[in-house]
């Protein structure tokens, strides 16, 4: 899976102090491979269609790369029978794979009538291994749902419809990686991963329903570095990049909390068949 992943990369970057991005979205993003095409969706906006069918799949990348951001983006994914098939939706640095950084969604279809999985994962000086993997309250198939990454120099969230399901600590000064000092882009693709996606490999993609589609659209990126003095930044502000210093408050801690007793499936840090000999650093940094 990696080294797919790895084939996407290009090795382009820019730096930006501030940016704030919000538009049409053919002005945010570029199309890498694949049948990616800008369409009109059902409600007359604008958005970016990825196809998966025999011939293969299809991806696209934004234009700018960021270092610490708030990034958001509307999405729905492949209906009906999409056993096989990864949506993802990611942010990765573009240097060497053995040390690079990655903060990941991707999810896995499955059979007709059965719920997908959103599994989560960060990299971070090439080592990973962090899953987690959730049930989706609604079906994301049906409209467009909101996922949000926020990367700041403290910890990495993960949002869904403006939920927290997912919080990574910066505990370094442990001894932990974290994704603090490159760059990253971001990415999306629909692909073939039916050797792992469902039910481990063992249903296959049914090309009879081809071709896959999934739709993106509203694409929002807000970034600010380590040593930026702008208001956008500042602690307590209301504009989204408050964000960037301001701890969980309690409703945030009790979003994280229902996440997890309700739509958890799966947690490397509770992982003992995985971890015998004990589980790895960070999981008892991050409580």
């Amino acid at each position: 899976m990696g080294q797919a992943r790895a084939q996407l990369l290009a090795s382009l970057a820019a730096t930006y102090l501030v940016l704030v991005s919000a538009g049409n979205i053919d002005n945010e993003i570029d199309m890498m491979w694949g049948n990616s095409k800008l369409v009109t969706d059902s409600s007359g906006q604008q958005a970016i269609a990825l196809t998966l069918d025999p011939n293969g799949g299809s991806a696209m990348r934004s234009k700018n790369t960021y270092r610490f951001c708030r990034i958001d983006i509307d999405i729905k994914l492949v209906p009906g029978n999409s056993a096989g098939t990864v949506t993802t939706f990611y942010m990765i640095s573009e240097g060497s794979w053995q040390s690079h950084d990655e903060i990941d969604l991707e999810f896995l279809g499955n059979s007709s009538g059965q719920p997908y999985t959103l599994h989560t994962n960060m990299y971070a000086k090439g080592k990973g291994g962090r899953e987690k993997q959730y049930r989706l309250w609604f079906d994301p198939t049906q409209d467009y749902h909101t996922y949000t990454i926020i990367w700041n120099r403290d910890w990495t969230l993960i949002l869904v419809d403006n939920k927290v399901i997912r919080q990574m600590k910066n505990k370094e000064m442990n001894g932990i990686a974290y994704p603090s000092t490159q760059q990253m882009r971001v990415y999306a693709s629909l692909w073939n991963a039916d050797d792992w996606a469902t039910q481990g490999g063992r249903v296959k993609i049914d090309w009879s329903q081809a071709p896959f589609v999934a739709y993106f659209r509203n694409y929002r990126a807000i970034s600010c570095t380590s040593y930026q003095t702008s208001s956008l930044c500042a602690e307590g502000s209301t504009n989204p990049m408050g964000w960037f210093n301001q701890e969980l408050n309690d409703s945030r801690k009790q979003q994280l909390k229902e996440v997890d007793d309700n739509y958890k499936i799966y947690d490397y840090c509770t992982d003992t068949k995985r971890f015998q000999n004990g589980f790895p650093h960070e999981c008892e940094a991050e409580k």
